[in-house]
């Protein structure tokens, strides 16, 4: 029997550009956009310089370029630190279906593996778009999903990664099948990184699969093996994670459509099943007049999952920005108080801020058992807020803003790639910066295409 490894190698080998419908190569290139955004607001943290620090300590040879700051490091440490750029705010691209992913994360691989090889902006669009195939194809085979059952879907992307560094290096279909083996075989992430009090690993673990994807297909060009039956085998991903898997949905119609015209967008820099109730909060907050002091009480009712991962105890307590972000309770009490949330709501002096710490405490999560049904196809949510003068307003929805059914605008996604900009980008670099995305395809290299994303000198 053929195996799933060797049936999705085969089918990524094969994939040409040309191959791509003119909507997926649009699409593409919009998710470059909010990514190379999302990686220059993430290039200015803390945790971005820290992992920087520990790259120039240990050197390395130059040969990819790196967001924000245009320097030039290994192709395995460069597809680390552009990842965790694009990761680190939790304001990329997010596909939940079983499992949840961010498909923007695995993009450095293109990105590095591409300029290794000296390929054009076609090929980083290309890996792009197969990416976010294999990944998010992975997110909707598991049933339960892994993180059901204890793991964080970095697991999945250390098998999507390998993919994509194959085909940016040019690999056999064998040496294909290996990267994958190599990569995979040692990358399983618990899901404890996003449990209770949150640390800099929740947006991590993902940069850190996407490296492992590069380095084991830099290790199969070498010759290196790995075991091709990954997915299937005795051992391997079906055997020991989940309790049922349909593997059909790897493969099946391979190239007949792409998923990447059905992943969503964030239009704020919070956990993903946060959007829905958050994008109703702000419609209720400006549409009757509601802000921190008139607000006695808001209910939320939610699906299982998001009450579980979003407002256990130390939700109500945040202390660290990745805590904050994955605080229901917390995100939606600011968005009341500021009407707005943005990357300026997740700065330890808001967070910390004990005027908003009384609103948390108004704010209570509820499983309503009728959504769970309908989830994922339908991401509900429904918001109850009884006011201080004795009001009760509420309103329902579906999906968020920036869902493929729900799009972010134009001038939205512009705003947020400025606002993600500011402080990195000249005016002057910011036009240069979004004419080469607009252009991507037409890039000669993709090196030419990434020195556009440099801060001023």
């Amino acid at each position: 029997m053929t195996t799933v490894n060797r049936q999705l190698a085969e089918w990524s080998h094969q994939l040409r550009y040309e191959d791509l419908p003119a909507d997926v190569v649009a699409c593409a290139k919009l998710f470059l956009y909010d990514s190379i955004g999302c990686a220059l607001g993430g290039y200015q943290g803390d945790d971005v310089k820290m992992a920087t620090a520990v790259v120039d300590d240990a050197g390395g040879n130059p040969q990819a370029t790196l967001i924000g700051s245009g320097r030039r490091v290994s192709a395995i440490d460069a597809s680390f630190l552009n990842s965790l750029m694009i990761r680190a705010l939790d304001f990329n691209d997010i596909y939940w279906k079983q499992d949840p992913s961010h498909p923007s994360d695995i993009m450095p691989a293109a990105m590095a593996c591409g300029e290794l090889k000296g390929r054009s902006g076609r090929d980083l669009i290309l890996g792009i778009v197969l990416g976010h195939e294999i990944e998010m194809r992975l997110c909707e085979a598991a049933f339960p999903g892994i993180r059901e059952v204890g793991w964080h879907h970095a697991t999945l992307t250390a098998f999507a990664a390998p993919y994509v560094a194959a085909k940016a290096l040019g690999l056999s279909v064998e040496q294909t099948i290996n990267a994958v083996g190599i990569s995979a075989s040692h990358s399983g992430t618990f899901g404890s990184v996003t449990a209770g009090k949150l640390t800099k690993m929740k947006n991590t673990v993902d940069p850190m699969a996407c490296r492992s994807g590069v380095e084991g297909a830099l290790l199969a060009e070498k010759g290196y093996e790995g075991p091709e039956p990954i997915f299937t085998g005795r051992e391997g991903l079906g055997h020991c994670i989940s309790e049922e898997w349909k593997w059909e949905i790897l493969t099946d119609g391979l190239g007949d459509s792409f998923r990447i015209l059905n992943c969503s967008m964030k239009g704020a820099p919070v956990e993903a099943l946060i959007h829905t109730p958050l994008t109703v909060v702000l419609a209720l907050r400006e549409r009757h007049g509601l802000h921190a002091d008139n607000v006695a009480e808001i209910r939320i009712k939610t699906i299982a999952r998001a009450a579980e991962i979003l407002s256990d105890p130390d939700k109500y307590d945040p202390q660290t920005k990745e805590t904050a972000d994955h605080s229901l309770p917390y995100c939606v009490a600011v968005a009341v108080a500021d009407g707005k949330v943005t990357t300026k709501s997740f700065k330890s002096a808001r967070i910390l801020d004990p005027a908003l710490r009384p609103l948390l405490n108004r704010i209570k999560v509820e499983v309503e058992p009728e959504f769970e049904d309908m989830f994922p196809r339908l991401q509900p949510c429904e918001v109850i807020i009884r006011t201080t003068d004795g009001r009760e307003v509420s309103d329902r929805m579906d999906f968020p803003m920036g869902d493929p059914r729900n799009p972010m605008t134009p001038k939205q996604m512009e705003d947020k790639f400025d606002a993600l900009a500011e402080g990195v980008l000249s005016p002057a670099m910011n036009a240069r910066a979004k004419a080469a995305i607009d252009d991507a395809e037409n890039a000669p290299t993709i090196t030419e295409l990434m020195e556009c994303f440099s801060e001023d000198r």
